[in-house]
């Protein structure tokens, strides 16, 4: 099982436990976790409906891609921690991932 702590916007966490070898993104799986993500654009990483912070966890998950990146900059609250969910894979990697749903 892969192991991640989701902070919904009130500040409180929660443990999510997902198989291995799922193929979804964070995003599919936030929103099949009933979490509050619009996810809009269905993925495509073009309405930042689904934007994150990535608090804890290895360092390949803080960095956003330049697609990403590029979304990003048109949000006012994010930050150098902000990902987009729909452009995280979940893998076994991500184990012990702790974000923050913005």
């Amino acid at each position: 099982m892969i192991n991640l702590t989701i902070e919904d916007r009130n500040g409180d966490r929660q443990p999510v436990e997902i198989p291995e070898g799922i193929n979804l993104s964070l995003m599919e799986v936030l929103k099949a976790s009933e979490y509050d993500v619009l996810a809009t654009c269905g993925g495509m990483a073009l309405c930042a409906t689904c934007h994150i912070q990535v608090l804890e966890g290895p360092e390949q998950y803080f960095h956003a891609t330049d697609n990403e990146l590029d979304m990003l900059d048109t949000l006012p609250n994010a930050d150098e921690h902000s990902r987009l969910a729909c452009q995280m894979r979940v893998t076994e990697e991500m184990d012990g991932l702790v974000v923050r749903l913005k």
